[in-house]
């Protein structure tokens, strides 16, 4: 029977689910840099591109 409360203490105690929400959201962005890397180093590289050209201007 005390084996069955301290089960269910266990199942009920909360203080680990800040960590696994914190991965599963990094899973999801590492995820989402994967599918979309093309596109992200496009408007990247456009960035860099105006501010190299802007700061000859100056």
């Amino acid at each position: 029977m005390k084996k069955l409360k301290n089960m269910k203490d266990f199942l009920q105690e909360e203080d680990g689910m800040g960590t696994v929400e914190i991965i599963l959201i990094i899973v999801v962005l590492v995820g989402l840099v994967l599918i979309f890397k093309e596109q992200i180093t496009k408007i990247v590289e456009s960035i860099f591109k105006k501010i190299t050209t802007q700061t000859d201007k100056v």
